[in-house]
């Protein structure tokens, strides 16, 4: 249930964030989510990368039908992909997701790190 409740959460505050900031922001939102929920470092990871992933996904999607994929085509003429509109999307929202992925393990870390303490021994309860 976190995992799900993670990735839906990042998403949402990547998108709410990606209106007002940078592109960038999605890492901070997977970040906070990772530091606040809390899950092994992989589960984390994961979390952050499909959140973004399928943020991004769906937004690239969104803007590539409003304009009828006219400028996705034109990049992807430009890179090699063959000019195909579907691997530069699929190609996006994987640089999206790595960025998610590795702020998500980021904050699974140091969540981690205020449970041992600064010395790395287990605080005492």
């Amino acid at each position: 249930m976190k995992y799900i409740v993670s990735i839906l959460l990042t998403a949402l505050l990547g998108f709410v964030s990606g209106l007002y900031l940078p592109w960038w922001c999605i890492a901070f939102a997977a970040f906070v989510v990772s530091a606040i929920i809390r899950q092994k470092p992989f589960m984390s990871f994961l979390s952050g990368f499909l959140g973004v992933f399928l943020l991004w996904e769906i937004l690239a999607w969104w803007i590539d039908a409003k304009n009828e994929s006219i400028l996705s085509q034109k990049i992807a003429q430009i890179l090699p992909l063959g000019g195909s509109p579907v691997l530069l999307i699929l190609l996006s929202s994987l640089v999206g997701a790595l960025v998610g992925g590795c702020a998500g393990l980021a904050g699974s870390y140091l969540q981690k790190r205020n449970e041992t303490g600064a010395s790395g021994n287990a605080k005492e309860t």
